[in-house]
């Protein structure tokens, strides 16, 4: 018989076995769940909970001020002057609402509408995730001349709600100091609180905030009037300006919503879009960054296409990725009912307010570009250079090899950058010494067992190392001293010098191999050439290589990598470095693909890649256009971390006997 077996129930797996969390036990059991993360995201998060929740307050008309102070014990309060937190019973369970509102999830005055229109807080989670993630809590509530407290204890009231005497004046303050049981860090950053409330003061004209840091004695106060507009010059203080006056929409995107939008290219590389729903940053965009996004190419592309600005020959035409470029702006969407992808909410997930939005602002922004041709010819001339940089960095193997110029190599400065990498080489990323990757490289060995190996751009010497038993001789060559040393503990000799003039003479080796140099250089054919010359007939070239998925992604590709690695001088799509290879006259092509996940957040955490540059990095996942989504695999988790479906191609070529 071949009958299903059935496995027998795990031992004392019963009704006993399920577990009840009550309260907010789920919420100190699994902190990440509610705010993100343990470390300095989720530590901050809880203040941005109890900050939204004031700001809410303003918006509903009643608070004017706001005050977050750091207190030298480690602890931080928020106050505001709005109506103060209800402390009357709660009809359902008889106890203070404020009690309620502290120690119960799914419990808010945001619900309903008739409290709060248009608010920040949805869940009726966030002050009670402070409260359970607090080693202790104190709420101080002035509210109809008297003024009310109670303290908490990593979320458990510790007595009935007091009163301490009549109270000038209203509001809530709330001062709580996190749980070290909870959290890796319990140190609040001042920087991040200040960047945080500066927000909040442009985006709120008429709420005056302020920061007090006991433990520095620094006092912060903000309070401006220029509302996005306002917003968009600090971030571009210090820019050149494409075009000297911003752009500055203001319109219904529905019925139940409205918008503000400030934009301005810079001179600048990178971009920088600051986007808000309800007062909260979604760091990772969402339905409205993409129709802004898309609104602005679609107008561009018309106005560029109505005025022959395009070359027609080669059917060029500007994609979101191009209008990134030099972009800075700030988006602050006001809506009913926003839809978030979890608490932290840094992504909006409502769909139908793309339309909307696109359409106004496509509309108001032709208009613009249509009543003033300066402005018009600015934009889409910026865009453009772009535009044709990404079709230069795609093609830039192709066209060097079409160069007969003086290639001159600042030798110095790859020491230099190469010196740094070696400080935390392997620690750098997972590609380096992923088995499976090294293992697809041997596997196209093909010489005799007697072959002496030359491992060009060696490195740690890993690739070369990975062939050992394959090769009777392995030999490294490298730029730096640094490197020279790391692959002297895998490779039989290591020698220092240039792959553009490579040590060796013609024919020297049956085996060459490489990989993810090629990109970093200028005019790469020179260095394939030198490759090819140091073969002997029939020998063999391995080379292993990052390539992007698409047209759509290469540029984007492009772009983070060049922030990562200033040395970057094209990224190949894959035909492209193919024909890089052939155009050597290497000929008997073989190719295997190889899909690897990296973490994005370990690969840019080195000494060579700066933490303005990190960041930029960082945004360019959180932004990447809907295009480059389509195509490249990656994920952004909860937490903000970042792992990326790199494409390796290792090829496997033959010098013609």
């Amino acid at each position: 018989m071949t009958d299903h077996l059935l496995a027998a129930p795990a031992p004392g797996y019963d009704a006993s076995a399920i577990q009840i969390f009550s309260g907010l036990e789920a919420v100190r059991r699994n902190p990440s769940m509610y705010i993100g993360s343990t470390g300095q995201e989720g530590l901050h998060h809880l203040v941005f909970e109890l900050l939204d929740n004031a700001v809410d307050e303003h918006e509903a008309g009643h608070c004017r001020e706001l005050s977050l102070t750091l207190g030298s014990d480690g602890s931080c309060t928020v106050e505001d002057d709005g109506r103060g937190i209800p402390v009357d019973p709660h009809p359902e369970t008889g106890r203070p609402a404020c009690e309620v509102v502290l120690t119960t999830l799914h419990a808010g005055g945001k619900f309903g509408g008739s409290a709060y229109s248009r608010s920040a807080g949805l869940h009726g989670v966030g002050v009670s995730c402070v409260n359970a993630l607090a080693a202790w809590l104190r709420v101080d509530i002035r509210r109809d001349g008297v003024h009310h407290y109670q303290e908490y204890a990593r979320g458990e009231p510790l007595a009935e709600l007091g009163t301490a005497g009549t109270a000038d004046g209203r509001g809530t303050r709330i001062t709580f100091r996190p749980d070290p049981d909870v959290f890796d860090h319990c140190e609040f950053s001042g920087r991040t609180l200040t960047d945080r409330l500066q927000e909040i003061a442009f985006l709120h004209p008429g709420l005056t905030v302020s920061l007090t840091d006991e433990r520095t004695g620094i006092r912060t106060r903000f309070s401006f009037a220029d509302g996005v507009r306002g917003f968009l010059a600090h971030l571009n203080s210090g820019a050149t300006a494409v075009h000297p006056e911003p752009v500055v929409i203001s319109a219904a995107g529905s019925e139940h919503s409205t918008f503000e939008l400030a934009f301005q290219w810079t001179e600048g590389y990178t971009e920088e879009v600051r986007s808000f729903v309800n007062g909260v940053r979604t760091d990772q965009g969402g339905a409205h960054v993409d129709a802004v996004r898309s609104a602005l190419a679609q107008a561009i592309n018309r106005y560029a296409a109505g005025r022959g600005m395009l070359d027609t020959h080669l059917s060029e035409k500007i994609t979101t990725v191009d209008i990134l470029e030099g972009l800075t702006a700030v988006l602050s969407l006001r809506m009913d009912g926003p839809r978030f992808d979890g608490q932290t909410k840094k992504r909006l997930q409502n769909p139908e307010i793309r339309r909307p939005i696109q359409e106004a602002v496509d509309h108001e922004f032709s208009r613009r570009m249509e009543q003033d041709e300066e402005l018009g010819r600015s934009i889409v001339a910026r865009v453009l250079d772009a535009s044709r940089a990404r079709l230069a960095a795609r093609l830039a193997g192709r066209t060097a090899r079409l160069q007969s110029r003086h290639l001159h190599i600042d030798y110095e400065v790859y020491q230099r950058q190469f010196g740094i990498r070696s400080r935390d080489w392997h620690d750098s990323c997972t590609w380096l010494t992923d088995d499976e990757l090294l293992s697809r490289h041997a596997a196209l060995c093909d010489v005799p067992p007697d072959a002496r190996m030359l491992d060009v751009c060696c490195g740690s010497g890993v690739v070369g190392a990975s062939f050992k038993g394959r090769v009777a001789e392995s030999v490294g060559l490298d730029l730096t001293p640094e490197m020279v040393e790391l692959a002297s503990t895998r490779l039989d000799r290591v020698d220092q010098g240039t792959v553009y003039d490579l040590p060796y003479p013609e024919a020297s080796f049956d085996l060459v191999v490489t990989r993810e140099v090629l990109h970093l250089l200028p005019q790469p054919e020179r260095p394939v050439s030198e490759i090819f010359r140091v073969l002997r007939p029939g020998g063999q070239f391995i080379v292993g290589q990052i390539v992007p998925y698409a047209d759509e992604d290469a540029y984007w590709m492009y772009r983070v990598f060049k922030k990562k690695q200033p040395l970057l001088h094209q990224m190949f799509l894959e035909q492209d470095f193919r024909s890089l290879l052939l155009g050597a006259g290497f000929t008997d092509v073989r190719m295997t693909e190889y899909l690897l996940w990296e973490s994005i957040d370990r690969w840019i955490d080195t000494h060579e890649t700066t933490p303005a540059h990190r960041r930029e990095i960082q945004h360019l996942y959180y932004e990447a256009p809907r295009e480059v989504r389509d195509v490249h695999p990656f994920q952004v988790l909860a937490d903000g971390s970042i792992r990326d479906q790199w494409r390796w191609c290792v090829y496997s070529l033959r010098k013609p006997r």
